[in-house]
């Protein structure tokens, strides 16, 4: 078991990082991704986004089986019954299966967001006084490679060197900050690693969607360059 955590942990680092985070508007996917068509992030359902790092084959066998499973849940009951974490509870017992009975574990490690119809964590109060008032709150759940699955409230980061780009975004992470904001701190932290650190990335270089709150039916988007490039600028509002 020590053998393939090591071997698995060894794969996921050896890939560029993934950030997700909370916004006044929303969930926030941003990922460093030279490949245009090759995705790190995408959409499972209505109000569910899904991003990985590590072995891209691997991964994606993951995202396809998981996007079977909610359209026939959502089928068969109600679209209202499929949720994050359900989802991501179904993503860790596939990964747990695979750790302990193959000879070989995924070199993955995966990010299941919800988005909330209406604003909960996101706008300054706790869990237990959103809970308490009835309120939603965004889900964020990661996943990994050995099927542990931890809630987090505020960003998860994965792949790379985890460790910079988290203490860059402990420092500036403020709830429910805006777009621009989110994804100025987001790609700042990211460029804190790498052998010519501090890096500026472009937006040909990072793959940016978002779960919008605000919107109906399907909330999944992904930004464009030229969306990117208006909201990483000084005078982005």
């Amino acid at each position: 078991m020590r053998d393939r955590s090591e071997y698995a942990r060894k794969g996921i680092s050896r890939g560029r990082s993934v950030v997700v985070t909370t916004y006044a508007g929303g969930v926030l996917f941003v990922a460093e991704n030279n490949w245009r068509t090759l995705h790190k992030v995408s959409e499972i359902y209505d109000r569910i986004g899904f991003a990985a790092v590590g072995r891209y084959n691997e991964f994606e066998n993951l995202r396809t089986a998981g996007i079977r499973l909610a359209d026939v849940r959502g089928y068969s009951y109600d679209r209202r019954d499929v949720t994050g974490r359900w989802l991501a509870n179904a993503f860790a017992q596939t990964l747990g299966s695979i750790f302990s009975e193959h000879q070989k574990p995924f070199e993955v490690e995966l990010c299941v967001a919800e988005v909330a119809t209406v604003p909960g964590g996101v706008t300054g109060q706790d869990d237990a006084a959103a809970e308490a008032a009835g309120v939603a709150s965004d889900q964020l759940y990661r996943i990994s490679y050995d099927g542990s699955i931890v809630d987090e409230s505020r960003y998860v980061v994965m792949g790379g060197s985890t460790e910079p780009i988290a203490a860059s975004l402990d420092e500036s992470f403020v709830a429910g900050w805006s777009l621009p904001d989110a994804l100025t701190a987001s790609v700042a932290a990211l460029g804190a690693v790498g052998e010519d650190a501090p890096r500026e990335l472009g937006p040909l270089q990072l793959e940016v969607a978002v779960l919008d709150r605000f919107g109906s039916g399907r909330r999944f988007r992904r930004l464009t360059d030229d969306e990117v490039g208006t909201a990483l600028s000084p005078a982005a509002e």
